[in-house]
């Protein structure tokens, strides 16, 4: 049997609440918070049932080794199998907004992407099972709720995963800072799959030849890069952008 989990930090705990409250096995909070988040947690989870234990603050510690935890962690049950990129393209009511992350290992980063992909309506956010950040209590917490509300999809091969959604008519549009096209000029489609590489390193050779297009963000200032969310938010919300205004380019039904 697979042992439970544990997550901690309000936005995640909170998130697993109101996402997946039949998970939740057990909630710890720290005895010596009495303040009106902590109220506000226990009524959430005393409304669906779940034990809350008022523990000492060292007991938390213990128990995530160290990590700051905000005076609360939850047992939660091991995380059921995440939907396939074929059952979340055939529940949408409008074209894919995707993203995938090639060669982020660091979970802080992670979890700021999810976060991200939740604010600008992202369906699901793919990365390779190796040489990747995985969804770690760290990535939860970071996530602030967003990794119950954004799919994290973990493919064998993310090039593979490529061609499935070539075959579903989405554009795979990476970010390279020697790209030609500009983020902001380039011709885009709706139905998109964004590929960000980690900050430095980028996207690997394999991932950017299997791109239908590459753009880079224009940057202005003295730094040559800008972290990896912060790319993330740029490339989803002028998909959105551009969905709002209409100004696709006319493309989404284009083959590349």
């Amino acid at each position: 049997m697979t042992a439970p989990a544990l997550i901690y930090g309000f936005h995640a705990v909170t998130g697993k609440l109101r996402a997946r409250p039949d998970t939740v096995q057990e909630i710890f909070v720290d005895n010596g918070r009495d303040d009106a988040r902590a109220r506000d947690l226990r009524q959430l989870a005393e409304g669906h049932g779940v034990r809350v234990r008022a523990v000492e603050a060292a007991r938390l510690d213990a128990m995530v080794r160290g990590s700051r935890h905000q005076g609360v962690v939850a047992r939660v049950a091991p995380g059921t199998a995440a939907a396939s990129l074929d059952e979340i393209l055939d529940a949408l009511r409008e074209p894919p907004l995707l993203l995938a992350l090639d060669g982020v290992t660091d979970p802080h980063n992670l979890g700021a992407c999810l976060r991200v992909a939740d604010a600008a309506g992202a369906h699901a956010v793919i990365a390779p099972k190796d040489r990747a950040a995985g969804l770690t209590a760290t990535a939860i917490k970071v996530a602030s709720g967003a990794a119950e509300s954004v799919p994290y999809v973990p493919v064998t091969n993310l090039v593979r995963s490529f061609e499935m959604l070539k075959e579903r008519g989405v554009w795979i549009v990476g970010t390279d800072s020697s790209a030609a096209d500009e983020l902001f000029d380039a011709d885009l489609p709706e139905a998109v799959l964004w590929v960000l590489g980690a900050e430095g390193r980028g996207m690997r050779r394999l991932t950017r030849d299997r791109c239908d297009r590459v753009v880079r963000i224009p940057m202005l200032g003295a730094v040559e890069s800008v972290n990896v969310s912060v790319a993330a938010g740029l490339c989803l919300y002028e998909s959105r952008r551009r969905r709002a205004h209409g100004t696709d380019g006319g493309r989404s039904g284009a083959t590349p």
